[in-house]
This record gives structure tokens, sequence and C-alpha cells, in this order.
């Protein structure tokens, strides 16, 4: 069943770091892509990604792997979206650049495609303007890197059926990510508004000289970084009571000003030069593909001690996992 419900061909558009994360993980689970993107240099970004992905998924997991899906690359939208069963937008954040590529694509597409979106943050209202059939649009917002962090945000425009978010949930499931239907059409949706006041609040804390770049960065990943991957703000032991008393305990350090809030510091020379000479100072320091080979190995690490306790993303990890096992001839 698993392997009805994946698509055999998807249209990428953009190729990016979002894009490329898309390919390597349809391509990894046995789905063919075709991808269009201008920008010189587009498919080597997307193989550098996808061998990256193949050395994480080596290390992820020991259950077969599909047969790899291919990557064509097309000179063209109307090519990369023909017959396709779905279409994932991966473009620059520009709201025109997007609503543009959206409308030609949902013009050159089979009818019953779905028509998705990474966007970071533009309500899914603002991208269905124009588009043809707009009830089969929808934003499926992944966050980096996409081969390896399950959660895909998806947000209905005005006319999204409910039968297309349910497709949209299968398809991305049936890859091995966690499918959370975002309630409101709002900016920003979940994850980037939890992830922009937080990183608000970081830059307040450099720029006011409380802490350094480095300092900021070890608060998080020796502390509550740590447990976020377990547990999230509201998960609290004893349920409702348990809720009522934290609520309870907390009221006056809630409404102190310990925060910023949504103020946010000038990003002029000096702050720009403050940041640049704090990273160079630091004593971690790596070249990017080094942290980005890092930051895998040790998401690999966090998702299989999650698996362990069939937790969390742990526990999407197993499903795909059996969902493999189940599709394996």
């Amino acid at each position: 069943m698993m392997v009805e419900r994946l698509p055999r061909t998807v249209g990428l558009l953009g190729g990016g770091v979002i894009g490329g994360g898309w390919a390597a993980r349809f391509v990894l689970n046995g789905i063919d892509i075709r991808l269009f993107d201008p920008a010189s240099g587009a498919l080597d970004k997307v193989q550098e990604m996808l061998t990256r992905a193949k050395r994480a998924y080596q290390r992820l997991t020991s259950v077969p792997l599909p047969a790899e899906g291919s990557l064509t690359v097309v000179d063209s939208l109307e090519d990369a979206v023909h017959g396709v069963e779905l279409v994932q937008e991966s473009a620059p954040e520009r709201l025109e650049l997007k609503q543009q590529l959206l409308r030609a694509a949902s013009s050159a597409a089979a009818p019953d495609a779905l028509i998705c979106s990474s966007t970071s943050g533009f309500r899914a209202s603002l991208l269905e303007v124009g588009v043809e059939q707009p009830d089969r649009l929808l934003i499926a917002h992944p966050f980096n890197p996409v081969y390896l962090l399950p959660l895909v945000e998806l947000c209905a425009g005005q006319n999204t059926t409910p039968e297309v978010m349910a497709r949209a949930g299968e398809i991305y499931r049936g890859i091995g990510m966690h499918p959370l239907v975002v309630r409101k059409d709002v900016d920003g949706f979940i994850g980037n508004r939890l992830q922009e006041a937080l990183w608000r609040e970081a830059l307040w804390l450099v720029h006011d000289n409380v802490a350094t770049v480095q300092e900021v960065d070890d608060v998080i990943r020796y502390s509550f970084g740590l447990r976020r991957a377990v547990i999230g703000p509201f998960s609290m032991g004893g349920g409702g009571a348990g809720m009522r008393s934290t609520m309870e305990k907390w009221p006056s350090e809630l409404r102190s000003p310990w925060t910023k809030f949504t103020a946010l510091p000038e990003h002029d020379d000096a702050f720009l030069e403050k940041l640049a000479e704090q990273t160079d100072a630091r004593t971690d320091n790596l070249s990017s593909a080094e942290l980005e080979q890092k930051r895998d190995d040790c998401l690999v690490a966090v998702l299989q001690g999650l698996r362990s306790e069939k937790y969390g993303a742990g526990d999407t990890l197993a499903r795909w996992e059996q969902s493999l096992r189940d599709r394996a001839p």
C-alpha cells in the first residue's frame, strides 16, 4: 500500500539547500525527480547533497533502501511538471517569484497533481493567487536538512480541499516524515515563528555584550537544546494538573521584562562586524562542509537514540523503516 501511495515522479522547482534536500529524500525513497533550476551549478549542488544524504542514511538505518529514483535536470518548468503527481516548489523566498512559478506549474501540470510550496513563511492564501485549481495547492514547509529532519508543516490555502491535505500527508509520511497540519493561514507557520523569537533574543544578547556568539550557542546545545529533542515546552508530567501547577508557579517570571520581545537590533556595520569577529574567534570553527557532516552525524545519533526509546522523531524513523521493509520485494 505504501508503494501505491507514493508518487512515481516529482517535479522539483529549485535545487538550493531546501530543494536539494527534497531531491535527496525523494530519490533515496525510490522516487524519480525532474529538476528545473536555471542557476549555474545547480546539478552539482544537488548531487553533493545527495552524496551527504546517502552517507547519513547508511549510518542512520540498516534497513535496505529501495532502488534509487532517477535525477533528471530539465530545461523548462513545463518539462519538470509534465505528467508528475507532485510539484515541490523550493525557489528563493521572493513572493512574486513564487507566485509566478506556482501559476505556471498549475497551468502545465496534470489537473490532479498536487502543487506544494516549501516557502519558509508566505501564507498559502498569498501563493494561491492566480493558480489554476487552487484547491490542490498547499504549503509543505520542511526543515534543513530535509533528508534527516522529519517535520513538514502542511498549511492549506483558502481553497485547499481536505482530500488534498490528506493525500499530501500520505506522501510525506511515506517518505519518512512527520506531517503536521497548521490550523490557521498565518505567516511563518509554527516552527519558524518559534525560531525567529529565539534568534531575535540571541542577537540582542550579543548586541548588548551579555554573551558572545559561542556562549549563546553553547547555552542552547549544552542545555535545553538537548531536552527539546525529547520534550517540547508544553510537555508536562501529570497531565492538565501538571500544566496548571507549572503555570501557577511561573506567572511573575513570564511577565517580567527578561527578553526584548519583538524588537530587533539594527544590522548596522558595527554590529555585523562584531558578529563576524566573534565567529572568527570561536574555538570550534569548521568549514561549511565539515559542519554539515558533523551536523548530520550528530542528528543521526540523536535520531537513533530516540528510536531506541520509540519516542518523538525516533518513532517516525521506526515507522519509515517498517514501511521500507513492507515495500521491499
